[in-house]
């Protein structure tokens, strides 16, 4: 039976949550950038999150104990980066550098507004996985004050 498995739950939250924040700058700071070096407007990142598979258990009474009270997750991983497939922006701005023929020019698929919203979703989640640490900590803490009594 692993005695830091709340812990290390909590630590995959924390990395996965800082990617996503991460992620979320560097869209924001990208949010009117129309020329990237592949060429075109920047595309929207989002990071792919998903549960963490445990290791095959090898044959001990901890592990055993382990899988009979699998009711705790593993924690996340984050699997990988994908781009948004929604469309960029057209708008039209004939003075534009990079406007077409036309006048139009292809804008970022990134809305502030949505970006802002995963921020405090994502601030949250890492939040909580602070607290939940946190009183891990202190459950520790208490039961190693239990065995010096």
């Amino acid at each position: 039976m692993r005695i830091f498995h709340a812990l290390e739950v909590s630590a995959s939250g924390l990395t996965s949550e800082r990617l996503r924040l991460d992620l979320i700058a560097n869209n924001l700071a990208n949010a009117n950038t129309t020329r990237t070096p592949d060429g075109g407007p920047y595309i929207r990142q989002l990071a792919v999150v998903a549960s963490r598979q445990s290791a095959p258990a090898a044959q001990t009474f901890g592990s055993q104990l382990d899988v009979a009270l699998a009711r705790t997750g593993n924690g996340v991983q984050v699997t990988g980066i994908m781009r948004d497939p929604t469309p960029p922006v057209l708008k039209y701005d004939p003075a534009h550098p990079d406007a077409n023929a036309d006048g139009y020019v292809l804008l970022p698929n990134v809305n502030v507004v949505t970006e802002m919203v995963d921020m405090v979703t994502a601030t949250r989640a890492y939040e909580a996985n602070v607290t939940a640490m946190n009183a891990s900590k202190q459950m520790l803490l208490k039961a190693l004050e239990i065995g010096r009594g």
